[in-house]
């Protein structure tokens, strides 16, 4: 019983990092809508740490000057290719829902996405043990995979 209480509270008290991101191709619109979703304490540390500055993601001082460091530190560390050529991820903004922060980005309408390669690094700097989930879908089809520190390199075919 004692091992018992020690393993729960050990892993009560080892909190686990992840961070999942969606990727998905707008049938309408054939522009791919990507989602990053984050823990907004340690989001905060890592801007914090490569900007040299304070962030406060809930209550921001200067919105667009944040918007600016999240999207910078976002599209360094997340890289998508669509057919084998790199797509410019437009920063459409944050919100926060419970302990994340949701962000979000968008391309320009692309031919139907036949594969996509993803390079995914998300707070690796912050934490050995962090996991990246990638959701791919395009044309209804889903695909997912697991990242796990320090790998960060999936394709997808459709």
């Amino acid at each position: 019983m004692f091992q018992f209480i020690l393993f729960f509270c050990l892993n009560l008290f080892h909190p686990f990092y992840v961070s999942v991101t969606e990727i998905e191709q707008n049938v309408k619109t054939k522009t791919v809508q990507v989602s990053v979703r984050v823990f907004f304490d340690d989001f905060e540390k890592a801007l914090d740490k490569r900007y040299k500055t304070r962030v406060n993601i809930l209550k921001p001082r200067d919105r667009k000057q944040l918007d600016l460091l999240i999207s910078a530190y976002l599209t360094d560390h997340l890289k998508i290719k669509a057919n084998g050529k790199a797509v410019i991820l437009k920063y459409q903004g944050y919100e926060i829902q419970e302990d994340a922060a949701w962000c979000y980005f968008e391309t320009v309408p692309l031919a139907p996405v036949q594969t996509i390669s993803v390079q995914n690094d998300i707070l690796y700097e912050q934490h050995e043990t962090q996991i990246n989930m990638i959701h791919a879908i395009v044309g209804g089809k889903r695909k997912s995979t697991k990242l796990d520190n320090p790998n960060s390199k999936v394709d997808f075919s459709f």
